[in-house]
């Protein structure tokens, strides 16, 4: 079966939820986390402040290698075992921030508000890299209208987009909440406009 990823991303991890089949009769084929910080990693900025100038920018420097480092390797895995549970990826979706202003690294530590900003969108920006970097086709949606874009995206009502999350969730079993739902709809967003991009037979 053809089947999408959808990624939401949170502090240090990303949630992961595959899906296959169509809008109209969706399958769970996997819901889980992938890790973007090391274990034991605190946020990059967060991890930086109090730190000398030079020593901050450095530590952040290799926070955000290691995020972009372990986004990819986490897509990458995800499509491993798709493709050995005999599926075929077709697309990735990701759920994007607003984007950042042009800081630099010690003006966003100059003001701990920029600090969340910046993590909050250097973990959505990684997560589209690492996509990138594993020659998926990629959609965005924006993080905070995800599920009412989705639901705009694929021609349903809300209501009836939420009653296929629903369904998706009782198969997924819990956890299947707000981040789970968004990225369940993501997924059926990238399966739907893969699907809508092939030629005809």
């Amino acid at each position: 079966m053809r089947v999408a990823l959808g990624l939401k991303a949170r502090t240090g991890r990303a949630i992961l939820v595959a899906v296959a089949g169509d809008v109209f009769d969706p399958q769970l084929i996997e819901r889980s986390q992938m890790p973007l910080l090391p274990d034991g990693a605190h946020a990059p900025y967060h991890a930086a402040e109090g730190l000398e100038p030079a020593d901050a920018r450095e530590s952040v420097r290799r926070s955000i290698a290691s995020a972009h480092r372990l986004a990819t390797t986490g897509i990458r895995e995800a499509a491993r075992r798709i493709s050995e549970a005999g599926h075929e990826l077709c697309g990735c979706a990701v759920l994007v921030g607003t984007g950042m202003p042009t800081w630099s690294t010690d003006e966003i530590l100059a003001v701990h508000v920029r600090m969340h900003k910046a993590e909050g969108e250097l973990f959505r920006d990684v997560l589209v890299a690492g996509a990138r970097a594993c020659d998926l086709a990629l959609s965005t949606l924006p993080d905070k209208s995800a599920i009412d874009d989705a639901a705009g995206m694929l021609g349903l009502t809300r209501a009836r987009l939420d009653k296929h999350l629903a369904t998706l969730g009782r198969s997924a079993g819990p956890p299947w909440g707000k981040d789970q739902k968004e990225a369940a709809a993501a997924a059926l967003v990238a399966l739907a406009l893969r699907s809508s991009s092939d030629p005809p037979l």
